[in-house]
């Protein structure tokens, strides 16, 4: 038995910060972190002895890998957590210049768009877990957002509405209806869940998530946040009528004074519409 990774686990269960969705995804990664230290050979750690080697140790590794910033950068606010819940918080650094980990990149260019496709849906078994891929896809949803949605309260005739306990930060939202393959999918929804959400009668979010999850991985389908991605790209063309720079556009250096307006109001509207709150995260999904 893993001693470490069933110790974290209940670290976890008696400490619910966060919404299901972030205490799924903490004991998620927690559980990696446990795995990756008794692969390094800390097999006798316990939860209580997380030292600064432990973490000096794991980013070194996580670099090494090749990870993402935003993925470390995610995984040490873990590892914090962890720390301040053994009342340690000193074990690890309060910012993470001192691990050498870079500022977070919003400008990237590199096109992480992806199509929902019939043969991706095909593979998916669960019609609430299709219905959930359906909407990521339509409207730039979240993961959380397409399963708790209720499409039937949501359906605002020429726009979704996003309630606060659905979203990420408790910011409720509204999406407009643009196309016919927006209303299609919405009211295949609506069909099937009549007025409840895209969580199955027996089942708590959490369940569901892992039911998503463990759809998807067995379809082949990952990077689904790339829906999110093929949106905003979508959403950039409709609103300024050119390409996005990660998808082949000009780059924002090239346009012209007029041109400028025009693509910072786009910019703008679609981090509304994803539900973000700084407009230079935007850079992520559309190129600079």
């Amino acid at each position: 038995m893993r001693d470490l990774n069933y110790a974290l686990k209940q670290l976890c269960d008696r400490n619910r910060d966060g919404s299901h969705a972030t205490q799924h995804d903490r004991a998620r990664v927690l559980d990696l972190i446990a795995s990756q230290l008794q692969e390094m050979g800390f097999r006798q750690m316990v939860v209580a002895g997380l030292k600064p080697k432990h973490v000096e140790g794991l980013v070194e590794r996580w670099k090494a890998e090749g990870l993402a910033i935003g993925t470390i950068k995610n995984r040490m606010a873990e590892l914090r957590w962890w720390a301040e819940k053994i009342g340690k918080q000193n074990v690890v650094a309060r910012g993470n210049d001192q691990y050498g980990i870079d500022r977070r990149q919003y400008v990237t260019n590199i096109n992480k768009a992806r199509d929902l496709t019939a043969g991706d849906l095909a593979k998916i078994t669960d019609p609430y877990s299709r219905l959930s891929l359906q909407l990521q896809a339509a409207f730039g949803l979240r993961r959380e957002e397409s399963i708790k949605i209720r499409p039937e309260w949501a359906d605002r005739g020429d726009r979704l509405a996003l309630k606060d306990t659905w979203t990420k930060g408790g910011r409720a939202r509204e999406i407009p209806i643009r196309n016919e393959e927006q209303r299609r999918v919405l009211d295949e929804a609506k069909r099937f869940a009549g007025r409840g959400s895209l969580i199955p009668a027996d089942k708590h979010y959490v369940e569901q998530l892992r039911r998503f999850e463990h759809q998807c991985a067995k379809a082949g389908i990952h990077r689904i946040h790339g829906h999110r991605h093929q949106y905003a790209q979508t959403r950039y063309r409709e609103l300024t009528g050119w390409a996005a720079p990660a998808a082949g556009g000009p780059r924002s250096k090239e346009l012209t004074t007029a041109q400028k307006l025009i693509d910072q109001e786009a910019r703008l509207t679609i981090s509304s519409e994803l539900g973000h709150s700084r407009e230079q995260i935007l850079a992520i999904y559309v190129g600079r």
